[in-house]
């Protein structure tokens, strides 16, 4: 991942442009009432906005409150964008939430680099040792741990099963070709093939991501990243492999638009059989479910196929998860609510009630989901892992990854540029 310093002014200049006035830099931090009861106040900011993760989350909160009655949880939920739009002004500011969602990576480690992040090697064992070890590798560095992941899953292509059917599609693809043809059935069948959140960025990077791991090999995207330069042929080629889907015109009506989880968003879409199809993590059932009607029985999973002539394997996964990491300096109760979150009954609670596939080894005997259960037998298949391009890289790389892919899928940059863009920020990143 390489050893990028934070640069204060590149984050301030980054928050500026978000808008974002000093107001939204305050109340961060735990403290004290003051008074003779020592009440002790955690912030925790996390992106569950999405039912039922929201209420599950709120009550989680509100359970450890009532095992520690001397703490309150301050909870501050944010849609992804917003979230982490916020952060990097937080981060500008030197002042994080005392407990924050991270996905670890090139970001973690930034903020870690600036002095920011509480080192929690000693603070966690040994429970924190206990957890599944590709859910904790994004949130170490040195092997020090500086966050504590509360799920992990990957990537892949949700599908609804009626849809394909009426297509005459006999079953998930397994090769780009095969995809391609599959999109054309559906398009012949007047059903639209795919739901892309283009408004959001991010939800589109992922296809370019997985044909660059398809067809240079999964190590190959760190090691760009390390060598400061994707302009090698298997980059230029996935972007020619993506530019091909594009051409088909698969996305629903205004998908430049469209966000991710709004009622007519990309999740909805396919939540209300609008749409054959969308490329996102494991949180996709529930996030169709809140935003539209969900599919039940119809929804279906499969991985991202191979691409004919790549160096990459069907069985090399893109995804990561989500965890929790602490401002430096954190008072012990932000620990203790870590403790809490990775326990047993917690992570069991957490899969019984919001999909997530379990950190905590004893809780995967409550996956009942076929889907769910589909998506853990890829990971523990898995031959190689790539953690999000937007987290994995430093901020201003994954960015452009994620404008460059944006602007490749809006007709405004050839796959050429794109590999040049990301080379040039890479570059430039000190």
């Amino acid at each position: 991942m390489g050893d990028p310093a934070l640069s204060r002014r590149g984050f301030l200049a980054a928050s500026a442009a978000t808008g974002l006035g000093m107001t939204a830099l305050t109340a961060c931090g735990g403290d004290s009432d003051g008074g003779s009861s020592g009440t002790t106040t955690i912030e925790w900011w996390n992106i569950s906005t999405t039912e039922p993760s929201k209420t599950v989350w709120a009550a989680l909160a509100r359970k450890f409150e009532a095992q520690n009655p001397k703490v309150k949880v301050k909870i501050v939920q944010l849609e992804n964008d917003a979230y982490k739009s916020k952060m990097t002004a937080l981060t500008a500011s030197g002042k994080l939430p005392d407990i924050f969602h991270t996905w670890g990576g090139g970001v973690l480690k930034q903020q870690v680099d600036a002095g920011l992040v509480e080192n929690l090697t000693d603070r966690t064992k040994p429970w924190g040792d206990a957890l599944l070890p590709v859910a904790r590798e994004p949130y170490l560095f040195d092997d020090q741990a500086y966050g504590i992941p509360f799920d992990i899953g990957m990537i892949g292509f949700w599908y609804n099963k009626a849809l394909f059917q009426k297509a005459g599609i006999a079953g998930p693809p397994t090769t780009w070709d095969g995809f391609l043809d599959a999109v054309r059935k559906l398009k012949a069948a007047k059903v639209t093939p795919l739901a892309l959140a283009g408004k959001e960025k991010w939800p589109g990077m992922y296809y370019w991501a997985y044909l660059a791991m398809r067809t240079a090999g999964a190590e190959a995207l760190q090691k760009a990243y390390d060598d400061k330069d994707f302009t090698g042929a298997p980059f230029v080629e996935a972007g020619e492999h993506l530019k091909e889907l594009v051409a088909l015109q698969p996305f629903q009506k205004g998908f430049l638009g469209a966000a991710y989880s709004s009622p007519t968003g990309q999740a909805a879409a396919v939540g209300n059989g609008k749409a054959a199809m969308e490329l996102m993590g494991q949180w996709a059932p529930t996030v169709q479910a809140d935003a539209g009607k969900g599919l039940g029985k119809d929804l279906g999973f499969f991985p991202f196929p191979a691409v004919e002539g790549g160096k990459g394997a069907i069985t090399e996964v893109f995804g990561g998860g989500g965890g929790h990491a602490l401002r430096r300096g954190a008072p012990q109760e932000a620990v203790d609510f870590l403790k809490f979150f990775a326990s047993e009954a917690t992570d069991l609670e957490l899969v019984k009630k919001t999909g997530v596939l379990p950190v905590v080894p004893a809780a995967e005997s409550a996956i009942a989901d076929p889907n769910i259960k589909a998506v853990q037998a890829q990971l523990k298949a898995a031959t190689g892992f790539q953690l999000y391009l937007d987290q994995a890289y430093a901020p201003a790389v994954g960015q452009e990854v994620n404008d460059s892919v944006a602007a490749l899928i809006a007709g405004s940059k050839s796959p050429g540029q794109v590999a040049q863009s990301i080379t040039k920020t890479a570059k430039e990143e000190q």
